[in-house]
């Protein structure tokens, strides 16, 4: 029987990040992580397309807090006491130098999330923690014959895996979305919200986007039939929309977009505020001041031309059609193409490689204060694990830096 005095389940963000901080504080204590595979931090490998998003420039709590569709009211405590000034500080430390990008995304210098995943690798071997690959976690125990039940809260956990047994006094688990650890921490006591996909794109067919793909552009969405709006850039791609407008959106109506089985309609403001009626005036307007060209010219209203081209063909306008032709009803037509475009969803597709989702344990039933587990003591959870979400942008990540330091603050007092 292998005995440690910290076992932590899951070799990623969180369990390394968790790991390294416990080994900080109390560096006399015998520490390993379990990972299923062979490689480990392998999400940390193809996060932001290779770069690794490691935080997100945001330094005000409550603020930062709202990024959160799932985990916004727990997370506002935590973040005031490890947030994304001490995530910058803590790898700064450690030799790893962040940037900030246009849209608050902050990467390593180096642009390569192999910064990070050698910066984490060298902490463990360095704070002698054991990191075991291979060893995929079968059952979770008090005793030998790996019962669910304690009769004291100081009993041991026994760990059984693919490759042996373990024994430890507190236990991590840091496995995110993975069905068979919920299983397990259902059989200590824990309820778990089923998950669904969060961070996706939209599969969209349409004659209006057909040759935009790689277009971007600021607009307003929201899915008819809901209250789930959005606002940002909006990308076209060849099976559809991504962008951060669509991935808001995928994020904060994960469950309802679930229950809709993925089959739906959304409404695009492409000129983001505008109201029809403003638009109309618009149009009215340059009517009078291009009455001898023709709208296929010159794209206005600052769209992008092959965009105002394609919703000009859908408003029925004609490319001999002059300025001076248009009818009442083809610029109401226009008018409401540009800002209330309707698309037809059929499906979705994951976001790059950031296969996120919506569902773990159920956050009652963690103390925030500690990321300690209210139904089993000295069992701690931090990541997506979790019934915690977010929308892209690094702060899926600084869920797991603030959840592994204060399990490392909890264990250290």
């Amino acid at each position: 029987m292998n005995k440690f005095d910290i076992l932590i389940v899951g070799g990623g963000a969180a369990g390394f990040f968790t790991a390294i901080n416990i080994a900080e504080k109390r560096p006399s204590l015998k520490i390993a992580i379990l990972e299923r595979g062979k490689d480990v931090l392998t999400k940390v490998k193809i996060s932001g397309g290779g770069r690794c998003n490691v935080t997100h420039a945001e330094f005000i709590p409550k603020e930062l807090s709202k990024k959160y569709p799932r985990g916004q009211k727990e997370l506002l405590g935590p973040f005031h006491t490890f947030m994304t000034g001490d995530t910058i500080a803590w790898f700064e430390e450690r030799g790893v130098e962040l940037k900030i990008e246009e849209d608050g995304r902050m990467f390593p210098i180096t642009d390569s999330s192999s910064t990070i995943v050698d910066c984490f690798l060298k902490e463990a071997h360095k704070h002698n923690i054991e990191v075991l690959s291979n060893h995929s976690v079968q059952d979770v125990g008090f005793d030998s014959a790996f019962a669910k039940a304690r009769i004291s809260n100081e009993d041991p956990f026994y760990v059984k895996t693919s490759k042996g047994d373990f024994i430890c006094n507190h236990l991590v688990m840091t496995t995110g979305s993975n069905p068979k650890m919920w299983s397990l921490l259902q059989k200590l006591g824990h309820s778990i919200t089923d998950a669904v996909p969060s961070l996706f794109t939209f599969n969209i067919k349409d004659e209006k986007i057909d040759g935009l793909m790689g277009l971007a552009t600021n607009v307003t969405v929201k899915v008819l039939g809901t209250k789930q709006k959005s606002e940002g850039p909006l990308l076209i791609t060849h099976w559809g929309m991504s962008g951060p407008a669509i991935l808001k959106l995928s994020a904060w109506g994960a469950r309802e977009l679930a229950d809709l089985k993925y089959q739906f309609e959304i409404q695009v403001n492409w000129l983001q505020f505008l109201t029809q009626e403003d638009a109309l005036d618009e149009l009215l307007e340059l009517k009078l001041q291009h009455a001898k060209q023709s709208p296929f010219t010159y794209a206005q209203l600052e769209l992008p031309k092959r965009l105002w081209h394609n919703l000009l063909i859908a408003s029925g306008i004609q490319q001999a059609t002059k300025w001076a032709e248009l009818t009442k009803t083809q610029l109401q037509s226009l008018s409401r193409e540009l800002t209330q475009s309707r698309f037809r969803v059929s499906g979705k597709s994951t976001f790059k490689e950031e296969f996120v989702t919506a569902g773990g344990v159920n956050l009652k039933e963690v103390n925030f204060k500690t990321f300690e587990s209210k139904k089993v003591p000295n069992l701690y959870l931090a990541g997506e694990v979790l019934n915690i979400d977010a929308i892209t942008g690094g702060f899926n990540f600084q869920n797991a830096w603030t959840g592994g330091y204060l399990i490392a603050q909890a264990i250290e007092s």
